[in-house]
């Protein structure tokens, strides 16, 4: 085997496992939300269902509201699925409402109305009040961990017409003639 042949061997290892290594940061379970109990809780339906206190839970969604009390922070949560990444699912409809605590202050600004946030905690008795006019029984959460997520924008763009690349030597150069047309992807990150 030649020299030539030997680098590219190794490098191609290289790429494997770099990619193999990318691939497994991207989806994977934030630290904050890993429990060592194999019977958490992830389904809201079956944890409203349950009534059950001190079932360890791990839930996601967008934040409703958040309010500041003396010892604690309110949040109320409109509950979407979450995959195993703990990434609350886009594009699921909303499958109801919880309220989580937060021991201590947290600012409403990072916990703001409309972001995405998944929690780990343990289930408290249920809290009645209210959403608009509606009176609403919501299951409660006392959070031990939580993650904020962030929604990404790719755009796409799709030629219409011709697409030709101009290469000299290692520059090439991207020659796009006509229209195109793109799409925006949303990303929770």
């Amino acid at each position: 085997m030649n020299i030539h042949s030997s680098l590219s061997h190794i490098l191609s290892h290289v790429i494997v496992i770099g990619t193999a290594l990318l691939l497994s940061a991207c989806g994977s379970l934030p630290e904050n939300l890993k429990t060592d109990n194999t019977n958490v809780v992830t389904d809201y339906s079956q944890w409203r269902a349950s009534r059950s206190t001190n079932n360890e839970v791990r839930l996601g969604g967008v934040i409703a509201s958040v309010s500041n009390l003396e010892q604690t922070t309110r949040v109320e949560i409109v509950n979407l699925p979450i995959g195993s990444t703990g990434k609350p699912d886009i594009d699921k409809e909303p499958q109801g409402r919880f309220i989580a605590y937060i021991k201590g202050f947290v600012d409403p600004v990072m916990l703001s109305q409309g972001r995405l946030i998944t929690l780990l905690g343990r289930s408290d008795e249920m809290e009645m009040g209210q959403v608009g006019d509606f009176n609403y029984e919501f299951p409660v959460m006392n959070v031990t961990g939580y993650h904020l997520w962030r929604i990404e924008e790719k755009v796409i763009l799709h030629d219409i017409d011709n697409h030709f690349y101009s290469c000299r030597s290692l520059y090439c150069r991207d020659l796009r003639f006509g229209t195109r047309q793109g799409k925006v992807i949303q990303e929770v990150k």
